[in-house]
């Protein structure tokens, strides 16, 4: 049982194969529980229509998706009335401005079907921008930082602080340092909760977290050497 709190940010840990991108697919309905029931505000999600409940929701897989368009389309895929502006501000959110100013035609550069011209964090980044653009009710990031170096994570994290203010969101990451301001850190293992509580709770509780927070700090220091 997980109870998410309106305007909470969550983030969920685990290790690959732990349920942590089934649990979050459950949420736009990318499929249904098989038992047990979603609810959003009080109503099993069942009951909503899903195009009606996905236009509340910015998702970013861990497969992204891109099209043989411009960075500024794929950017405003799903908002046909953003205007240059907003696909600006949200590029920059999500990191992009200093990429795009090296890209030929900047915004209007074509980018190739799925994204074929752009690095791995570069698409990663794009498809954030596009959640951020749609001003969802719910954000949910699912190991949407994993190609990015840590510095750029850090001003994208910074960037994303304030679109994440009054807004449930839902991060997925391997990183300690993507996670560690979440309001809270949920730890699951085969499906189910083990862990759940902030930061500084889990690194005292000593489990899986502590153990993963002391590996990556491990692996900072050996980088630096």
């Amino acid at each position: 049982n997980l109870e998410i709190k309106a305007g909470e940010v969550v983030a969920i840990v685990g290790h690959t194969g732990s349920g942590k991108t089934t649990l979050i697919n459950l949420i736009p309905r990318l499929f249904d529980p098989t038992e047990g029931f979603v609810e959003l505000d009080g109503i099993d999600l069942r009951r909503f229509d899903p195009a009606a409940l996905r236009r509340q929701m910015g998702v970013v897989p861990q497969e992204t998706f891109l099209f043989s368009a411009t960075l500024a389309e794929n950017i405003a895929w799903g908002v046909p009335d953003a205007d240059r502006s907003h696909i600006e501000w949200a590029a920059d959110v999500a990191g992009l401005t200093s990429d795009i100013a090296g890209f030929p035609d900047g915004l209007n550069t074509v980018i190739g079907e799925r994204g074929l011209t752009l690095s791995g964090g570069q698409k990663q980044r794009t498809a954030l921008a596009r959640a951020i653009l749609r001003d969802p009710q719910i954000l949910i990031l699912d190991d949407a930082l994993s190609s990015v170096d840590t510095i750029t994570e850090e001003k994208i994290l910074t960037g994303l602080a304030q679109v994440m203010e009054n807004r449930t969101t839902i991060l997925i990451s391997h990183r300690v340092s993507t996670v560690q301001n979440a309001d809270r850190i949920i730890v699951l293992n085969h499906g189910r909760i083990v862990e759940d509580g902030t930061h500084e709770e889990l690194q005292r509780l000593g489990g899986y977290y502590a153990d993963l927070y002391q590996k990556q700090l491990l692996e900072e220091e050996l980088e630096a050497i």
